[in-house]
């Protein structure tokens, strides 16, 4: 790298000369510079463009911030300085004579990625005095330039939308949170990281401060689904010292992101009513009640994720007791039997920062819903309600055989004989087998296998005495 030496004519410029310097590079255009009539030594700097990119957004200007790497050569071949041996590139700000006059003229109006080959006069390098050991006095230079980065202190974040869904309801704001895949690269195109390559989204918020700032600009007022391209200063991302191996100080970035999904922490269930049944419904499910329902859940980029179709029968559920995920029953309550909706669920009210088997951490579901069928629920704690009052003499009732006791057969066989008459029903969702031999493991208190006078209550009356002993 070359910066000013002791020379003088390597010193600041007036700012008019500073001008018309820039003006005669620009007329020069990005052709060759120029000898004397007489073939005599060059008067300025020969520039040869040996290889233009197709796609120039942006020139050096005087003042720009530039990283990029050289080969320097005598006229005879010989090297006398190579950023690409210190596996470094230059970074520097141009124009204002911090390098060799040459070397400032040579790099004004290149493009990323452009390569130049730059004949620098002496009087425009180190002139007569050269540099001790390295530059003899009165030398011509060569330098093999390519541009890899260009930049101003007053850039700003720069968002180009390459393709953005048709229905965006809702953009991206501070405070939400992001599940979104990108391909980073350098200005030159250099990869330096992806999170395609590790198959898992960056999840993180926005506006808080857990991102580069320019990132965290970029994805605000983006859609669900939408790609853009996000080109980030370094002074909006990794500064003058970079970050890692890959990416060096003072480079600018260049992400493009396809925006997965994104909530906010105090986003509720999202609920449409795609179809209801013709008749009317008086009856909606509650917390409590037994439900089966068939569903499709999907990520909201189309990622299928389950189905009850799957499995050729509807899944079973007993709202509110912690047996779907919140979000789910949440979006089932208040549902007609027949009726479809869709349910747009956050992560805070599904699996979580952690997901689960299947899904993404921090994922929106998409489920579509069709509740089947649905019956009453029983109170908490209760496994059989009576329709009506129980029998006034419900042992007697129970006791088949009339011995003084009830075996768990008799047990079974008169909560059986309830259930089919219609007088009282078991707890839904249950196997009923199960369900009578708990009831009855409840009313066994000495756990001898038979219920006697003394061991049966009824479960309302033991409530009430446990109320009065609270008392």
């Amino acid at each position: 790298m070359f910066r000013t030496g002791p020379p003088s004519h390597t010193l600041l410029r007036p700012p008019l000369l500073q001008i018309l310097l820039l003006l005669l590079v620009q007329a020069v255009g990005r052709g060759l510079g120029r000898a004397s009539p007489a073939g005599g030594p060059l008067e300025d700097v020969v520039i040869e463009r040996y290889h233009i990119p197709k796609a120039c957004p942006r020139e050096v200007q005087m003042g720009d911030f530039v990283r990029y790497h050289y080969n320097g050569t005598f006229e005879d071949g010989k090297k006398f300085d190579s950023s690409y041996d210190r596996s470094t590139s230059v970074a520097i700000v141009v124009g204002v004579g911090r390098l060799i006059t040459g070397m400032d003229r040579g790099l004004m109006g290149m493009c990323v990625n452009e390569r130049r080959r730059l004949v620098v006069p002496p009087h425009l390098g180190y002139g007569s005095i050269g540099v001790a050991g390295l530059i003899p006095p009165d030398a011509t230079l060569y330098f093999d330039v390519v541009l890899l980065d260009v930049w101003n202190q007053g850039d700003t974040v720069q968002v180009s939308t390459l393709l953005r869904p048709p229905h965006c309801p809702r953009m991206v704001q501070e405070s939400d949170f992001v599940r979104y895949h990108y391909n980073g690269t350098l200005l030159d195109g250099t990869a330096f990281d992806t999170s395609y390559s590790r198959n898992h989204t960056y999840n993180t918020y926005v506006g808080q401060g857990y991102i580069i700032p320019g990132m965290d600009q970029g994805l605000q007022g983006s859609c669900m689904g939408e790609r853009r391209r996000i080109t980030i200063p370094p002074h909006l991302a990794y500064g003058e010292n970079g970050t890692g191996d890959k990416i060096p100080g003072s480079a600018v970035l260049v992400f493009d992101v396809h925006v997965i999904d994104f909530h906010n922490p105090a986003d509720p269930v999202e609920i449409k009513t795609l179809s209801r049944p013709p008749e009317i419904c008086n009856e909606t499910a509650k917390a409590g009640d037994f439900v089966r329902y068939h569903y499709n859940c999907s990520l909201l980029d189309g990622t299928k994720l389950f189905s009850s179709h799957d499995y050729g029968a509807p899944q079973e559920a007993t709202l509110g007791a912690n047996k779907v995920i919140e979000g789910l029953d949440r979006g089932l309550q208040g549902m007609c039997a027949g009726e479809r909706r869709q349910l747009v669920v956050p992560p805070h009210l599904a699996h979580g920062e952690s997901g689960a088997r299947g899904v993404p951490g921090s994922a929106v579901l998409l489920f579509e819903v069709e509740l089947v069928s649905r019956e009453e629920g029983l109170p908490e704690g209760y496994l059989f309600v009576w329709h009506e009052d129980p029998p006034a003499n419900l042992f007697e009732d129970l006791d088949l055989n009339k011995d003084g006791e009830v075996p768990q057969e008799e047990f079974s066989t008169f909560i059986k004989a309830q259930v089919t008459e219609g007088k009282g029903r078991l707890m839904p969702g249950q196997d009923p087998e199960k369900t009578i031999g708990d009831m009855f493991q409840n009313q066994d208190r000495n756990q001898d296998g038979k219920i006697t006078l003394e061991e049966l209550k009824l479960k309302s009356d033991e409530d009430q005495e446990r109320v009065h002993e609270e008392l």
